[in-house]
Formats: C-alpha cells, sequence, structure tokens
C-alpha cells in the first residue's frame, strides 16, 4: 500500500497538483493502523496508477508471479545496498510460487543457473520480481525470473538481473509428479518456451565441457605478483562456518528453504573473498546452484568457502553447504554448490586490482585451474550468446571450449525467428508459400511446402550440407571439414553466386542438428558462419557470412511433413530475396521443388539403409 501511495502521489506532484498535508505526512510516517477490511486482490491487479484512479491490467500468464518489496535497513549491508543473499531468498521464493501455480502440488529447487547482477539495490528503493514458468518437461520445469528496481522519487526503473532455475514437482510421498504442458498465449511465450530446450541441453553438458577443457590446458600453475605484492596462501581465505536449521528457515513443505541456503552460502563466501582483498567485496556474478538433496528442520549446515582464483581485476570463490543431524558419526551430506564472482570497487566505481593467489598443493590446485577454465567458459558464453546481429564480424571464432555455446546459440537465434508472429505471405505458386518478415534493419524469409516424406527422413537428408547442392543450384560444394559431435559439424561450402569482386562466394558453416523434445516440436537443422583458423579467409574467394538460417520440419502425419527454410537476409543475398518478393523472378519456387524431387527421390534409399 505504501509503495502504490508513493506512485499516485510522484504522479500528482508531476501533474503540478497540489498534496494536502494530511497524505504527505501518511507517506512520510509510514502506514498506520487501519479499520478498513483488506481488499482482496490479486497482486498486480492495478499496474497503472492515473492519478487516483487504477485501471485493471490485461490477461497475463497464469503462472505468472509478481513480488514487489520495499528495500529496508533490515535487508542491507554495511553499504546501505540491498544484500544479495536476501536479493536470493526473493527470487527464489518468487520462483517457487510460479513452479507450484502451474504443477498444483509442492516444487523444490533442482538448480540456479547463472546469474549477473547489473547494478546495485539501495534502501528505500523497490525490487520487482516477475517470475513465470517457460517450459514444463516430465518432472522437472523450467522458471524465468526478472528483477528490477524502482525508485519511488524519480521514479527510475532498472533491470538488476535475469535469471532461470528449474524446479521439480513432488507428490505426497516425495515422489515425482508428471507435468502437464503449457498453454502458450503470446509470441514471447513461444519464443522461451522453444529455447528453454536448448538451455537444458546446455545445463547437462555443462561438466563435460569444463572437463574437456581441462583436459586440453597445460597443466603448470603459475604465479606472478602484482603491484609488488606476493602471491597470498589461498588457505588464508578459508571459511567455515555452522548453522542450526530452525522452523524459520524451512518452506511451506518443511525442508530447509533454498533461497536461505543460497543467502548462507553468498554470506561465507563474501567473508572468504574480504580476507583477500581486505576491503568489502561486491558480488558480480553467480554460477549455478545445483541442489543435490533437500535439508530438513533441525539439521546442522556446514557452510566452506575458499577463494579458488584471483584474476586482475576479479575473483572466483568456491562454496559448498553440508548437512548433517544431531549423530556426529552418520555422514556429512554434500547439500550445494556454487561459484562466485566478487570485483573489489573503488571510490569511482571502478575494479580494483586484487592480490594473487597461491593455491594449495592437490585440490587447491586443481581447483586454481578449474578457476580459470570457468572463467574462459564464461567470456566464451557471455560473448557469444549476447553477441548482436548487428555486430561485426558475424562469424564467431569456433574452439573447442566455446562449442556448446555456439550450438545453442545457432539452434535458439532459429528458434527465436521461427517464433515470430508477424510474418507475411508475399508469394505462393505450386503449392510453395514464401512469407517474409520485415524488423528493424533486417528483412527475414521463409519458405515452406508440404511433402510425402517422413520428417525423421526429411531431417536425416537436408542436414546433410554435402548433398545440398544436389537440389540447391546456389551451392557448388560443401566439405565436411569437422565432426564436432553427432549433432554439430562444421562444413567449408562453396557458392555458385559471384560477388561484386566477381569471385565465387565461400563460407565456414557450423550445422547443429535437434530432434524433437517433446510432441509438436519441429526437427531442426540451424546454420551459422564461425572462423577457423585452418580455414581463413583466400584470394580465390570472396569469404561470406550467414548470421541465421536454416531447417524446420513439421511432421502432419507418419508419412507427410511441413518443411519451412528460414533465412535473416544478409546484405549479400538480399538482392535474390527482393527480387522474388516483388514478383521479378520465381527461383525460389524452383529451388524448392528441386529441394522436393530430391527428398522423393531419396527417401526409399535411406529407408532401404536405415
Amino acid at each position: 500500500a505504501t509503495v502504490l501511495l508513493s506512485r499516485c502521489l510522484l504522479k500528482m506532484v508531476k501533474g503540478n497538483i497540489v498534496v494536502p498535508e494530511e497524505i504527505l505526512s501518511f507517506c512520510c510516517n509510514g502506514l498506520q493502523s487501519s479499520t478498513s477490511p483488506p481488499h482482496s486482490q490479486e497482486p498486480g491487479e492495478w499496474e497503472e496508477v492515473p492519478g487516483a484512479m487504477a485501471s485493471p491490467s490485461p490477461a497475463r500468464n497464469p503462472t505468472e508471479v509478481q513480488m514487489s518489496q520495499l528495500v529496508l535497513p533490515c535487508h542491507t549491508n554495511h553499504r546501505g545496498e540491498l544484500s544479495t543473499g536476501q536479493l536470493l531468498k526473493w527470487i527464489d521464493t518468487a520462483a517457487c510460487l510460479s513452479a507450484e501455480r502451474h504443477a498444483g502440488c509442492p516444487c523444490v529447487t533442482a538448480s540456479m543457473d547463472d546469474i549477473y547482477f547489473e547494478h546495485t539495490i539501495s534502501v528505500g528503493q523497490v525490487v520487482n520480481i516477475k517470475a513465470k514458468v517457460n517450459r514444463a518437461f516430465n518432472s522437472s520445469m523450467e522458471v524465468g525470473i526478472q528483477v528490477s528496481y524502482e525508485d519511488l522519487c524519480s521514479g527510475k526503473h532498472c533491470s538488476i538481473c535475469k535469471a532461470y532455475a528449474t524446479f521439480v514437482a513432488q507428490g505426497p510421498t516425495g515422489s515425482k509428479v508428471k507435468l502437464q504442458p503449457l498453454t502458450l498465449q503470446t509470441e514471447e511465450e513461444k519464443i522461451e518456451h522453444s529455447i528453454a530446450a536448448e538451455r537444458r541441453r546446455m545445463r547437462l553438458v555443462h561438466k563435460d565441457t569444463l572437463k574437456d577443457l581441462l583436459t586440453r590446458s597445460p597443466r603448470e600453475t603459475e604465479l606472478e605478483t602484482r603491484d609488488g605484492r606476493a602471491a597470498v596462501p589461498a588457505e588464508k581465505t578459508r571459511v567455515e562456518s555452522v548453522e542450526l536449521v530452525l522452523p524459520p528457515h524451512a518452506n511451506h513443505q518443511g525442508n530447509t528453504f533454498g533461497g536461505q541456503i543460497m543467502a548462507w552460502m553468498e554470506n561465507v563466501a563474501t567473508i572468504a573473498a574480504s580476507r583477500l582483498c581486505h576491503a568489502h567485496p561486491t558480488l558480480q556474478a553467480i554460477e549455478m546452484f545445483h541442489f543435490r538433496g533437500p535439508s530438513q528442520v533441525g539439521d546442522r549446515l556446514v557452510l566452506k568457502a575458499i577463494v579458488n582464483n584471483a584474476f586482475k581485476n576479479s575473483m572466483e570463490v568456491g562454496v559448498c553447504a553440508e548437512a548433517y543431524g544431531q549423530e556426529m558419526s552418520i555422514s556429512r551430506r554434500h547439500i550445494n554448490s556454487a561459484f562466485m564472482t566478487f570485483v573489489v570497487l573503488d571510490q569511482e566505481g571502478r575494479p580494483r586490482t586484487l592480490p594473487m593467489v597461491a593455491p594449495e598443493p592437490g585440490d587447491g590446485e586443481r581447483r586454481y585451474r578449474e578457476a580459470s577454465a570457468r572463467k574462459k567458459i564464461r567470456l566464451d558464453r557471455k560473448y557469444v550468446i549476447s553477441c548482436k546481429q548487428t555486430e561485426v564480424p558475424l562469424s564467431v571464432p569456433w574452439d573447442q571450449s566455446n562449442k556448446v555455446y555456439l550450438s545453442y546459440n545457432n539452434v535458439s537465434a532459429l528458434k527465436m525467428l521461427v517464433a515470430k508472429a508477424n510474418w507475411v505471405l508475399a508469394r505462393e505458386k505450386e503449392k510453395v508459400r514464401m512469407y517474409t518478415l520485415e524488423e528493424d534493419k533486417f528483412l527475414s524469409f521463409r519458405i515452406e511446402m508440404s511433402v510425402c516424406i517422413a520428417a525423421s527422413q526429411a531431417f536425416s537428408l537436408l542436414s546433410d550440407l554435402r548433398r545440398r547442392h544436389e537440389w540447391d543450384s546456389h551451392y557448388a560444394s560443401a566439405e565436411l571439414v569437422q565432426q564436432v559431435d553427432d549433432d554439430d559439424m562444421i562444413y567449408h561450402v562453396v557458392s555458385q553466386t559471384l560477388s561484386h569482386e566477381n569471385k565465387p562466394q565461400d563460407f565456414v558453416i557450423l550445422a547443429s542438428r535437434r530432434k524433437p523434445c517433446s510432441k509438436g516440436d519441429p526437427y531442426v537443422v540451424a546454420f551459422r558462419s564461425v572462423t577457423l583458423p585452418t580455414h581463413p579467409a583466400s584470394t580465390g574467394f570472396t569469404r561470406g557470412e550467414t548470421v541465421c538460417s536454416g531447417f524446420c520440419i513439421w511432421p502432419e502425419s507418419e508419412e507427410t511433413s511441413k518443411v519451412a527454410y528460414y533465412n535473416q537476409a544478409t546484405p549479400g543475398y538480399l538482392n535474390y530475396v527482393t527480387t522474388n518478393v516483388a514478383g521479378l523472378s520465381s527461383n525460389f519456387c524452383a529451388t524448392f521443388k528441386a529441394c522436393e524431387k530430391f527428398l522423393l527421390k531419396n527417401k526409399e534409399d535411406l529407408i532401404v539403409r536405415l
């Protein structure tokens, strides 16, 4: 009520409306006792307050939960900024309530993906959290969380972080519950639903990515000095603390609240970081909380933290939580683990240079190397996934360490293009339909038709670029350069099309294949340009680039499929697209009809081979 009244006051002041002293006094002194009965209204029912009147908000996702919290002194650290541990509690609470809205039964936190904190929040500001289920799998679901802050005096809103949490639905005896699929209403929900499958895949292979990078990296641990300071022994940063789980720390199911465990972990991690820098550090990022098991009221939680590695301007702190009961003879249970990145800011808000860390022999050296590998993975992931398509070059360097995130980006970009709602039918000829999508500086096109072939067969034939020249006259040849894994291949493609330099174009293309994750999902073959040291640009060709293209294949029946090709046109391809859209050429129709003939001709051979 205080937040709502403050928003109303702000608008009255901006509109030069005189505010009575009684109302000002009410806002300054806070809420007093009221004899009026509470209004039974859903949270977020009234979104805007024009003057003193409220208007109902539009219908929203039934799993959506909105939470607004006024930051009080009891929520803050010594700097008067909201404690990250308190924020994690609110995030976990909102996400759990959203998950339970969909499941209709108790849910527990399984994991929390990487979180990057963009800003701090001060006393008196409002934290707004919005959580909703993006996708339900068998018994688990992904919940997307958006966090922002609101300054009630200035009316300013600013994003804080975005997070993804995985929750598992549980029955009365702790058994897993089969979840119903979501009903998708908006374009945004369809995009998030589609990409959630890729994020899930990336979570599952994260450990393998780290292990593979460590296997190929040199094992030497190099130490140096910074600003004339010797390396600090990692042992000096070690922290161990015990917490007794009391009823206020438990959730409504009787288990220790996941947000409370995360807050305790953040506390010991901050202490460990402070022991290295002898200053008050700022938490910049958290790498995936993974809950391995529950704990209950009466358990003792042992929280351990140590600085694994200190880079020039940041440090990684490893933290874990173990639980045991009253009997010390019973071995401790590993409950959770995470890695947190801290920085130390000077008075101007710039990161300070940190001292080096000298790891302990054995496990300390292993943690030191793993921290370096995680930093590389974070940089690769942040660059690849956040790379905007307006940036040049479009091609991203490929190597073994970023293969998972390039594959994720490749498939996700195509799925986002597929989910767009504003496609317009531009031409139709011989049952081949061409659609266009105009947004900002990009023109995308989609070509589709129904083909009498099983979706799995079309998927197998169209995902091999070495055979594309058999039906696409634009392709001269395609060489398989590297078989990354069963789902990802890199090709060197030579095009028949001549560039403005009167040279044939060539491409280095990453092809990523995905089979349906659940019923209703399409088969996906996504293409994007990458750069390889073994295949640099040569004088005989003009190096071309594709930012987002590929096939989506939907089963219509056991023997019929809808095959659609998508392409976000790059400058070198625009002339071909606009010529076909304007009706000055029917090349798109001829090419896709040739594709149909190729599929029908080869499906029998494919059946024989299978």
